[in-house]
């Protein structure tokens, strides 16, 4: 039925939820599992110029957490006997990179994991799991993290 999962990654364990049933449904039909971090490049857009990192500094503290996380991610999918590939991708919105990876690797299913944020939280944060399911057209597993 699938023939590509993508299942983007932030280290949290929403995300490892999310990787543990990608896993899952991958072996189950012997299909590739990609994971992704996004990064955006420019999250301080209209703060200011102060802020606590510089843009440099920035970038290289988002792309080392990408790289752990990616890491994390690629572990945890071998270890479940899973065809892995991994990607760090740049966006300037979360959801968009996630739906632009998925266009590029071909994935027909999205598995991410939600915090479950409710009320001003997720009014403040927001919610990239939302966006995800309020702009694709593949079909989107969310896990929400226990």
């Amino acid at each position: 039925m699938y023939k590509h999962i993508l299942v983007p990654v932030d280290g949290s364990t929403a995300s490892m939820a999310a990787l543990d049933k990608a896993a899952g449904v991958a072996r189950a039909y012997a299909v590739p599992v990609t994971a992704i971090f996004v990064i955006d490049p420019y999250p301080f857009t209209g703060v200011g110029a102060d802020f606590a990192y510089g843009q440099d500094q920035y970038l290289n503290a988002a792309r080392a957490e990408a790289g752990a996380a990616i890491e994390a991610a690629n572990t945890r999918l071998q270890q479940a006997g899973v065809q892995v590939g991994s990607r760090v991708v740049e966006s300037h919105a979360v959801w968009r990179g996630i739906l632009e990876a998925a266009e590029t690797v071909g994935a027909d299913l999205i598995v991410m994991g939600s915090h479950g944020r409710r009320g001003l939280e997720r009014l403040v944060l927001g919610s990239v799991a939302q966006s995800v399911l309020s702009h694709t057209k593949i079909d989107t597993l969310v896990v929400r993290a226990s």
